[in-house]
């Protein structure tokens, strides 16, 4: 065959192949492929729901907080019964001295931003001295006081940044003062035993100042009775913290509480009790 006419033929068995490629028909695409293909919308909705989730603050835990101390306090004021007043002036070494029993711890119980704590004070101090009755013989009193403060108050935490952290709380404050004076022999019948019992309502405050990872220092008030009670009943305290491990602390600081009662005319307790304060702490949860 002639080359020329070979190439013709070649040709034109080629150009309807490049001009009108062959359409190939495609299978339809398998249940299988079209899931592999298809967008996981479920697991999208996860990762934006687990994004979205992330943003969020933790849902808020109790926490809670036993603080037992000790109180070096002395006082200094008035106390009278039965139309008769005196002055009171007692150090903390006096108070020791005389120191039968007692009692004194803090606790505090928080969840978020609300915040429930509680204060209790309980001492009993005794005295026995002989009296220079010649007449009368071998005469001597013994003298037993008691008193019991208990507070417990509830507040919110208006301010919770890393430096500063604010509370206000709202609370009542309840006071026992019980004397017992024993006069021997008691033939004499001259013994005394009574107690007074109020509570006052009471308004307060907190700061803490963090002034690193183991440091804070604590501020806290309240001031209450304003006649309704008491005539007036306040304290303060200042506290630094140190933390020992993360579930204990150590505390020292300075606590001042002044009392102005008086129920009736014959008788009146306007002391101040102050003082040195050391403790620990120990954080539950």
């Amino acid at each position: 065959m002639n080359p020329r006419k070979l190439v013709v033929v070649v040709l034109s068995a080629i150009l309807p192949l490049l001009l009108c490629p062959p359409v190939i028909a495609q299978q339809p695409a398998s249940p299988l492929d079209l899931q592999s293909q298809a967008p996981d919308a479920t697991s999208g909705t996860q990762q934006t729901a687990g994004t979205s989730s992330s943003k969020k603050p933790p849902p808020p835990v109790w926490h809670f907080e036993l603080a037992p101390y000790l109180w070096f306090a002395g006082a200094h004021g008035t106390v009278g019964a039965l139309g008769r007043n005196v002055s009171v002036h007692a150090s903390p070494g006096d108070l020791l001295s005389h120191f039968d029993i007692g009692l004194m711890g803090a606790a505090e119980a928080r969840y978020g931003r609300f915040v429930l704590n509680g204060d209790l004070m309980w001492i009993r101090i005794s005295d026995s001295q002989a009296l220079p009755f010649p007449s009368l013989g071998a005469v001597s009193a013994d003298a037993r006081l008691g008193q019991l403060v208990w507070t417990s108050k509830g507040g919110y935490r208006v301010v919770d940044r890393e430096k500063f952290k604010a509370d206000a709380n709202v609370g009542v404050r309840f006071w026992h003062e019980g004397q017992k004076l024993n006069l021997n022999p008691s033939t004499l019948g001259l013994n005394f035993d009574g107690s007074l019992n109020w509570a006052d309502f009471i308004l307060g405050g907190r700061i803490l100042l963090p002034m690193g990872e183991k440091t804070v220092i604590d501020l806290g008030g309240d001031v209450g009775g304003w006649g309704a009670s008491a005539d007036l009943d306040y304290q303060f305290a200042v506290l630094l913290g140190y933390k020992l491990t993360p579930k204990w602390k150590l505390l020292a600081g300075y606590r001042y509480l002044f009392i102005d009662y008086r129920p009736t005319n014959l008788s009146v307790i306007n002391t101040v009790t102050s003082g040195a304060l050391v403790g620990v702490a120990y954080k539950f949860k």
